[in-house]
């Protein structure tokens, strides 16, 4: 652009001096006819190319830096020519109406399903978007949601009615026979016991010691003795040893009548929980307790802190992009654009914002273009002018004596005529 500027100034020099040259060299044959002629040219043109290049530079300058009158048009009328052209943009090109009407003719949605449907595949919008939801995650600040996730947790914990689950669990209790494996487990541990050393031993110390200190008169006080004299911790803890176990082999026995009654007595026990509100009372009191005593902040914190790095991994590999980010993108759009309604709502809502901004922020269109031209000084703003339109304003003087020079020779052609 600068060098197109100065080949046309170069130009328009180059036609002023050679008007001149001309002018000078045909001083000596004025008197001929073709001599005058040509003088009356070369003269005209250099008058015209002067006064084309006058005026040019009266428009940014003072000729020659002489302050004549009416000239250096363009920084004198700065401010002038600056509220002409945003009175122009505001009232003319850029009215509100015409924005507006230019808005209306849109079809927002169907422009941005179409753009981000062509985009969706390329590389970097891809890689932006994980950028994107990568750093939307690592905004998620944990340590505000694990106190609302705790409430929430707790508040539902507490909501939960018992009476609901526990007739369930009595009822999986029988029919899993929950009840006879606790019955085998609890005689399997007795029998465990009572086949120790340790535990005939200490049975039989019990029992002597008990024989010992029953207070009799007597003929019972007498037979207690002698059945004393005959026993001692071994025998008799080998006697209620085998008692023991006798009983609980007993127990243990899936055909045992007494068995069957014991499980009998506790299904039936089992049932009347179910219609006791005393235990859904007691339950309850525990459950409210339990919740109040548990601190989960740590775990929940921990946990969410685990989850946030997993999902930021997970959303980098390309499985996310390829199986998951892409298709959803891609079907919520087809569905979007398939949806007249949901696009005319969406055209609505989009237009009615883009007009609201419009109103409030139309004035601003002035003001932006005030503060551009302001920023510059007058020596900027007149070489950015003479940037873009000096061409044309040098072709003014190449044309100025190139037309004076036509001109010139039919005018002295004309008078030498006459």
């Amino acid at each position: 652009m600068v060098k197109q500027k100065n080949k046309s100034r170069y130009l328009a020099t180059i036609s002023l001096i050679i008007m001149g040259i001309g002018f000078i060299a045909t001083i000596p044959l004025q008197h001929s006819f073709w001599g005058n002629i040509l003088q009356g040219g070369f003269e005209a043109g250099l008058v015209g190319g002067l006064a084309d290049w006058f005026a040019v530079t009266a428009l940014f300058r003072h000729p020659l830096g002489i302050p004549i009158p009416h000239t250096a048009l363009l920084p004198k009328n700065r401010q002038r020519i600056t509220t002409g052209i945003i009175t122009m943009l505001e009232n003319d090109w850029l009215t509100k109406e015409s924005i507006r009407k230019k808005i209306g003719s849109f079809e927002i949605t169907n422009k941005l399903v179409d753009i981000i449907t062509t985009q969706v595949s390329s590389t970097t919008v891809q890689k932006n978007f994980i950028l994107l939801i990568q750093h939307l995650i690592n905004k998620v600040n944990i340590a505000k949601l694990t106190p609302i996730i705790e409430q929430e947790l707790k508040t539902k914990l507490n909501d939960w009615d018992i009476k609901k689950y526990v007739p369930l669990l009595i009822d999986q209790v029988t029919e899993r026979k929950y009840e006879e494996k606790t019955l085998d487990y609890i005689l399997k541990e007795i029998d465990d016991w009572a086949a120790k050393d340790s535990t005939k031993y200490k049975l039989g110390g019990m029992a002597v010691d008990a024989v010992e200190n029953i207070k009799a008169d007597g003929f019972m006080q007498f037979a207690l003795k002698s059945f004393s004299n005959l026993v001692n911790e071994e025998k008799l803890g080998n006697i209620i040893q085998s008692l023991i176990q006798k009983g609980v082999a007993s127990y243990r026995d899936p055909y045992n009548p007494n068995r069957k009654t014991l499980l009998l007595h506790i299904g039936h026990k089992l049932e009347s929980i179910k219609s006791d509100e005393k235990v859904y009372t007691e339950l309850s009191n525990l459950k409210a307790h339990l919740i109040n005593k548990w601190e989960p902040h740590e775990q929940i914190d921990n946990l969410l802190q685990e989850l946030k790095e997993k999902v930021i991994h997970y959303v980098s590999e390309p499985a996310f992009l390829n199986n998951f980010l892409i298709p959803f993108t891609l079907d919520s759009l087809n569905e979007l654009k398939n949806n007249t309604e949901k696009v005319t709502a969406f055209d609505t809502w989009m237009k009615s914002k883009l007009s609201d901004f419009v109103e409030k922020n139309h004035s601003k269109i002035g003001k932006l273009v005030r503060e551009n031209l302001d920023r510059l000084d007058d020596k900027t703003l007149i070489n950015m002018v003479e940037t873009n339109v000096g061409k044309d304003l040098q072709w003014i003087r190449v044309n100025g004596a190139v037309c004076g020079f036509l001109i010139g020779l039919i005018l002295v052609g004309i008078r030498a005529f006459f």
